[in-house]
């Protein structure tokens, strides 16, 4: 039954749910809870640094429920996207409830869209790899799949890496060396793998070609639907997603490098992503903040990744380091002394 926790993760649509349908000042309600409360709950709770035994190891995996989890964000992501996206073209809207609503309806995006598509990104099984890009699409960011598994965690912790942020980077410079950095990269991991295979960059083979062009089905199917206002909040939305997980790559990598061993990067380690075993972001973005171990073996399930205490810790939680990320005087001076011989 403690499995059953998990469900935590679905709060974040719930407040977007209530964000839509209540309208007001409650069009802010997922912003609030996501970075008021859960930070709040998250001081108010000790974090757990019990080890899973082999036994709840096997139990978790064998588990289907923690599979279905992340299945069900699909019918949920693309539900609130359009009911959202109606909400804001069909309803007389004060402005400052259209700003509450697009940030709340993103950062479902960002969460149980982008994350879960993550997550997926990294499975066995092709059909699984195509529900993360499908969760991957409405976020027009579908590069991201090739960059991520072929790109960063090979390069995490070296100049190659544009997802590892440098220390005394603010995390605004990062959005953008981040966001095109990864375009540039995602197009050059295509052609390499392309070369590979023997097959022209101009061709059949080339997914970066098809992603390009499902985003645009995708955007061009929400103006037929609700009509070419909708272009926008859909783009606004979409943007919204895509900083909120940018900011968690900032955090994550945070001033952490990788040693140069002659020709070669030294391999990576936990050591090299910042851990974060607090309990109501470990839930919610289903383990993401147990960044540690993800790097260390990134086919393992979400659900028996570990704390690895001897990894980098962030002293707060990921929205409570997120908000402080924004402030970057306090965010140096809090994380400089805190990265491994800096």
């Amino acid at each position: 039954m403690s499995d059953i926790k998990y469900l935590l993760a679905y709060t974040i649509p719930i407040s977007a749910i209530i964000s839509i349908q209540l309208g007001g000042i409650w069009s802010f309600t997922t912003v609030i809870y996501a970075f008021g409360l859960i930070p709040i709950w998250e001081a108010l709770i000790k974090p757990n640094n019990n080890k899973l035994d082999e036994n709840q190891i096997e139990n978790r995996l064998a588990n289907g429920l923690f599979d279905f989890m992340l299945y069900f964000n699909v019918i949920i992501v693309f539900s609130i996207l359009f009911y959202g996206i109606y909400h804001l073209v069909s309803k007389e809207l004060l402005l400052f409830e259209k700003i509450g609503l697009i940030l709340s309806v993103g950062i479902v995006l960002g969460t149980n869209g982008i994350n879960v598509a993550h997550e997926l990104g990294h499975r066995q099984k092709f059909w699984e790899r195509i529900l993360g890009k499908l969760l991957l699409m409405p976020a027009f960011y579908m590069h991201f799949y090739l960059e991520h598994n072929f790109g960063h965690h090979q390069h995490v912790g070296t100049p190659k890496d544009p997802a590892t942020s440098k220390i005394n980077q603010s995390v605004f410079s990062f959005w953008f060396t981040s966001i095109f950095g990864q375009i540039l990269n995602a197009i050059s991991i295509q052609k390499n793998l392309l070369r590979k295979n023997k097959n022209y960059f101009f061709s059949f083979y080339n997914d970066f070609f098809y992603y390009q062009i499902f985003q645009f089905g995708y955007l061009a199917f929400i103006g037929l639907l609700f009509g070419k206002s909708a272009i926008i909040f859909s783009l606004l939305i979409s943007l919204t997603g895509i900083l909120l997980l940018e900011t968690i790559n900032y955090i994550e990598h945070y001033g952490l490098t990788r040693s140069l061993k002659g020709k070669r990067y030294e391999r990576v380690t936990p050591m090299h992503s910042w851990n974060s075993n607090h309990a109501i972001g470990r839930l919610v973005l289903y383990e993401l903040t147990r960044h540690s171990d993800h790097h260390h073996r990134a086919s393992k399930k979400y659900q028996i990744l570990e704390s690895i205490e001897k990894s980098p810790q962030l002293p707060f939680g990921y929205t409570t380091s997120m908000l402080l990320a924004l402030f970057p005087p306090l965010w140096f001076k809090l994380m400089n002394k805190r990265i491994p011989n800096n």
